[in-house]
């Protein structure tokens, strides 16, 4: 299993259907998920902690998990066949059983976001579907700044 993050919601400029991009939270590859409209706009709100006056799906399924004392202790893209994903929410309740729930990538990655619950892609899905991240000169770049340039070094340069 692959660590993942949600890098991007785009559109695909060819047809115009949205697009998430998770990428592998250790490599400068990212797997590309193509999906629904309500589904964009509900992960569009979550990954900018918006709301609707009224809870959307997801909120709810939040709200729910929530009162029960539940908990998702993370999401998994583990399959891939006939160009369809396929996930599982794994739910924790109260006593500590973890249940799997079979569900669409895209209510499953809406739902994390709303947790705060880790993402995992299957090595297999990944390997089948990685791409090269667009964003792979930003990442390295933060990466150079946040955790090899030493602030006292930059400082003495410019200073």
């Amino acid at each position: 299993m692959r660590e993942a993050e949600i890098k991007a919601l785009l559109v695909d400029p060819y047809n115009s259907a949205p697009v998430i991009l998770l990428k592998d939270r250790h490599s400068s590859k990212a797997m590309p998920i193509w999906i629904g409209e309500a589904e964009a706009m509900s992960i569009a709100l979550g990954l900018q902690s918006g709301r609707f006056p009224r809870p959307l799906a997801h909120d709810l399924m939040k709200e729910i998990i929530d009162d029960l004392n539940g908990s998702v202790e993370r999401v998994e893209i583990s399959g891939l066949k006939d160009g369809t994903y396929y996930a599982s929410i794994f739910l924790r309740n109260p006593s500590g059983k973890i249940m799997e729930i079979d569900a669409r990538p895209s209510d499953s990655l809406a739902l994390a976001l709303r947790m705060g619950s880790p993402i995992y892609i299957a090595d297999e899905v990944f390997e089948a579907s990685a791409i090269e991240s667009p964003f792979a000169e930003e990442d390295a770049f933060r990466d150079f700044i946040e955790y090899q340039m030493n602030l006292r070094q930059f400082k003495k340069l410019i200073g």
